[in-house]
């Protein structure tokens, strides 16, 4: 797995948002959407989500535990590498 595209955000310091990535799974697929975000307790990352026909965000990428961890790690190695 690895982060294929990272667009950090001008404007992190006003927003939670601080980069949308894509990643590759190790079978090459890529899944677009997903973001860097910043809150209380550091950098986390979001996965792309829709809107329900109730008005609600529902996730459209559901990532095992233990991938979504390592996928966190390499995301906000990648951002805090482009912020050098």
């Amino acid at each position: 797995m690895k982060v294929v595209r990272m667009v950090p955000l001008s404007n992190a310091g006003s927003g939670k948002i601080a980069a949308f990535f894509d990643m590759q799974t190790d079978d090459e697929i890529v899944i677009k959407g997903f973001r860097l975000v910043s809150g209380a307790n550091g950098l986390f990352i979001s996965s792309p989500n829709d809107k329900g026909k109730d008005g609600k965000y529902y996730e459209s990428v559901i990532l095992p535990k233990e991938m979504k961890s390592s996928l966190e790690k390499l995301a906000v190695e990648e951002y805090n590498n482009r912020q050098k």
